[in-house]
């Protein structure tokens, strides 16, 4: 299924959310993302709708499994070409955006490829991020 930037976008700072907060309700993505209120609350439809989140009763937002697996290959992505960027001499802060930038269209083939690369340079922990 073709998933849109933006929604990988915000299904990965619900997962950073969750990490970090343990719980997360459209509020607390408005104030992270810097968005409006009516924009968040469309996406969370729209995520809700096509079964990448779960809200309750009382708003929380939980991500399901395929929410929370696109979100954690979105996570993982920019985790790792952020470092990657950094081992070139990128600092972090511009690194970070420019990976945020990167995560979305890469090719799979060519992410496995950096993935290698940095494993075989030491500049990853040789784990998958």
């Amino acid at each position: 299924m073709q998933i849109h930037e933006s929604a990988e976008d915000y299904l990965e700072t619900i997962l950073e959310l969750t990490e970090r907060m343990g719980q997360v309700r459209s509020i607390d993505i408005v104030n992270e993302l810097g968005y409006s209120k009516p924009s968040v609350s469309v996406a969370m439809k729209r995520l809700r709708e096509n079964g990448y989140i779960e809200v309750d009763r009382n708003g929380y937002i939980t991500l399901t499994p395929p929410g929370r697996e696109i979100a954690q290959r979105i996570a993982n992505r920019h985790r790792l070409l952020t470092r990657f960027l950094v081992a070139l001499g990128v600092n972090e802060n511009t690194a970070s955006a420019d990976a945020c930038k990167m995560e979305h269209d890469l090719s799979d083939e060519t992410f496995e490829k950096i993935l290698q690369h940095a494993q075989r340079n030491g500049s990853d922990d040789g784990q998958k991020p």
